[in-house]
């Protein structure tokens, strides 16, 4: 064979191998599949924390443990850290890679008993105006750390507190510096014999009336289990909190957990992480696709 032949020859096999790789090599669609397929969800009745507490899921809802809400929040979300939650909820009608999801996360803290003894004498808009100030004073810490400027904007939703069930829930809207869409986020506080659950949402400002919706049957399917209710307080073995109902509202921004500030600088950047994980996850099988090809180990 000429040596010109034999260029073609090898220039058309090479062609035809770079091809097949390509049609085998799986797409970000694949591997955002496969992913979403890897998730496993619990219905119906689940209990959170070795018992402390439980869900009884209506069929909106799903429940991921706490092992793979980790999952999701950092290989899915692209959140830095997913550890410490009880489990994470998601609406049943949407996958949790999709731009108009969102997650309820779900975690307790054990800081002692919560008095709710103040519940008739909170002044909300006072509380607003104040926490307003405090937000505003903290945006020249937070230009130092290189982090957005923040506006608490208002009430998305003015906190309520049942007595009878001992649930309170509220709702910010945060206008973030250089975000094109403002921030809701979305607060239950579950109060209980020694401590408080805490479930927080974070969204756009645009699924307010759907999440308004849904997280009002959150508060309803959640509940403290037997040993652990708010009305099981035992003033002589149990701790009392240092704080009442005020001070959990009134907590600020700057207070959030680690978790949650991350979870609030997702939903300002539109989940621009969903879209790194996917194009990672490819590159990834892309690569070991290679080795395998090659003939070395994966």
């Amino acid at each position: 064979m000429q040596p010109y032949s034999r260029m073609l020859c090898t220039l058309a096999l090479c062609v035809y191998t770079c091809a097949g790789h390509a049609a085998e090599a799986p797409s970000a669609g694949d591997a955002r599949a496969a992913f979403e397929a890897s998730l496993h969800y619990e219905t119906g009745d689940v209990e959170l924390g070795g018992g402390i507490a439980s869900l009884h899921l209506n069929p909106a809802f799903r429940y991921l443990a706490p092992g793979d809400t980790a999952r999701l929040l950092t290989e899915g979300w692209g959140n830095p850290s997913g550890d410490g939650t009880l489990g994470m909820l998601l609406p049943v009608n949407v996958g949790p890679l999709d731009p108009a999801s969102f997650g309820v996360v779900i975690t307790y803290e054990e800081e002692g008993h919560i008095s709710d003894a103040d519940a008739d004498k909170i002044d909300y808009a006072e509380m607003l105006r104040s926490m307003k100030e405090r937000t505003a004073k903290s945006n020249e810490e937070r230009r130092k750390q290189g982090v957005s400027e923040v506006e608490l904007v208002g009430w998305a939703e003015p906190p309520h507190y049942d007595a009878a069930s001992h649930k309170l829930y509220w709702a910010k809207e945060l206008a973030f510096k250089g975000a094109e869409e403002h921030t809701l986020n979305y607060d239950i506080r579950v109060l209980g014999r020694k401590g408080v659950l805490v479930l927080t949402a974070v969204s756009g400002m645009a699924q307010l009336e759907s999440i308004k919706r849904d997280m009002r049957d959150v508060v309803a399917f959640t509940d403290f289990k037997p040993g652990n209710t708010y009305a099981e307080f035992d003033p002589t073995v149990d701790k009392v909190a240092a704080y009442g109902l005020a001070a959990l509202i009134a907590g600020g921004i700057a207070a959030k957990s680690g978790l949650i500030a991350k979870l609030i600088a997702l939903a300002i950047a539109g989940k621009k992480g969903i879209a790194v994980v996917v194009i990672g996850a490819v590159a990834v099988l892309r690569r070991l696709f290679g080795k395998r090809k090659s003939g070395g180990s994966a």
